[in-house]
């Protein structure tokens, strides 16, 4: 029969707390982590492409952001969690929108374009441009299984990751996530 033994040991808080931070340093922890709910992947993926329209009714692909950051949302203005979240992925393109990224709002609503300047007029949106796939087929091409759905996409076209779901984009720790994925 064996017998355990237990033995307390007292480490200094100063010392466990430096051990700690070394052994977080080694595992890269160091970087800035994703915020809740954002699922990010090891390493980036390819997307398939989609077309939709910008306000004037010019088709575009994904492929035409090509060399910048984008924050993808795919969303509708009868989806109640999308309209929540509109004005925070506003103030984030107020706040980091410029050569190096960019909120791109993809509407799915088919009752049309007329529908998202409405509802962006009433919310008084001022620093997103009105994209629209009135046919929703971009949704299910990228996999969107719920709305509003969210893909972060690097300089080459790849999805670095997504969220599914609403989230508050203009937070600290948003901005801070979101502001070193347009720099990498």
């Amino acid at each position: 029969m064996t017998r355990a033994i237990h033995t307390r040991i007292r480490i200094p808080l100063r010392f466990l707390s430096a051990a700690l931070g070394v052994a977080m340093l080694g595992a890269g922890a160091s970087a800035q982590p994703p915020p809740h709910k954002f699922a990010v992947h090891e390493t980036p993926q390819p997307l398939p492409e989609i077309r939709f329209q910008d306000a004037e009714g010019t088709t575009l692909r994904l492929e035409d952001f090509r060399g910048k950051t984008v924050l993808l949302n795919v969303w509708a203005t009868w989806c109640g969690p999308c309209r929540r979240e509109m004005p925070t992925l506003d103030r984030l393109q107020g706040e980091l929108g410029g050569p190096d990224f960019m909120v791109l709002a993809l509407s799915i609503d088919r009752a049309g374009i007329d529908a998202v300047r409405k509802f962006f007029g009433e919310i008084s949106v001022r620093n997103l441009a009105i994209y629209i796939d009135a046919t929703a087929a971009s949704a299910g091409r990228l996999g969107a299984v719920g709305l509003p759905t969210t893909l972060l996409i690097d300089r080459e076209g790849r999805e670095i990751g997504r969220l599914v779901g609403p989230a508050e984009w203009d937070t600290p720790d948003m901005i801070a996530f979101l502001r070193k994925r347009a720099v990498e």
